[in-house]
This record gives C-alpha cells, structure tokens and sequence, in this order.
C-alpha cells in the first residue's frame, strides 16, 4: 500500500475526533435536550450570562468589604533605627564609621539589597557615624549630627541598582 502519495494520506489514527453534533435527533446520540440538561436558564434558547455572573447569589465583588486606600506611588522602604547603628558600632561591625545600605546588606541588618533604606530615630547613638541612607527622620538627622556623624541622602536612581 502506498502511504506516500498525497491523495491516500490520512490523519494519524486518534489525532481526530467526530464533531459532536448537538439537536439532530435521536440518532446522532445527543438528541432529546440536546446535551443541556433539563430546564433551567442555560437550557432555554437565547441564553447569555455574563461571565462573572453567580446565579443570582451575591456577586464576589459586593461580599468583599471596601476599605482602605494603597496609594499607587508608595515606595516601601526598609526601616533601620538609630539605635540599630550604635548597637553595631559599639560590636564593631561597623568599619572606618562609615555606613551604606551595601554594608548593612552585608551585615545582616536589611534583607533585600533593592529596597531603599530608611534611617529613623528611635535610640540613642553616641559613635561618629558618616551615613549614608535613602531616606532620613528628622530626629535620625539630629541625633547622629549631635554625636559628630555626617548624613548623606542618596537619590532614588541609585535605590534600584
């Protein structure tokens, strides 16, 4: 027999299936309510329900409560205090007093090295520090300048490198 001729080529045997051929009758199998079920909305002709629609019980959409506001443009930082630093150059860690979100990564003090670093002002801090941060307090400011320590503001372009 010979398979390679274009008129006796044929699909690969369970590639196709029989179109299923809804309403002609008993015969063809689906015959009788036409594979719809009995009754009911989806059985009747002109049958259209939108897609997010829950027969008729309260929709998801109105059961979830609505509150709250996220703005869209909140940049999450990460928040590392005052007292945080002092702890660290007290231990040591931190060296030549000088402090960048690079270091603290590497120390351990903050887990993602993406996220901006937030300095703030809870604690007490008593090492000169040269600090360099994200984002400062006000009170962060105050206390590390009034131990001799200098804070330097880095811009957001550099945050995500």
């Amino acid at each position: 027999m010979a398979k390679d001729i274009l008129s006796n080529l044929t699909p690969a045997k369970g590639s196709r299936r029989k179109t299923k051929r809804i309403g002609r009758g008993q015969g063809s199998g689906h015959g009788g309510t036409a594979t719809k079920g009995h009754k009911g909305a989806k059985a009747r002709s002109g049958h259209k329900f939108k897609l997010w629609f829950e027969g008729g019980q309260m929709p998801l959409t109105r059961r979830i409560p609505k509150f709250g506001f996220t703005p869209r443009n909140r940049v999450e930082m990460q928040i590392v205090n005052v007292a945080t630093l002092g702890t660290l150059a007290e231990k040591k860690k931190i060296s030549n007093g000088v402090v960048t979100p690079e270091i603290l990564f590497k120390i351990g003090t903050t887990t993602k090295k993406n996220i901006p670093v937030k300095i703030l002002g809870t604690g007490e801090i008593k090492t000169k520090l040269d600090v360099t941060a994200h984002a400062f307090s006000k009170s962060a400011i105050s206390k590390i300048e009034a131990a001799g320590g200098k804070t330097t503001v880095l811009t957001k372009t550099t945050a995500n490198s």
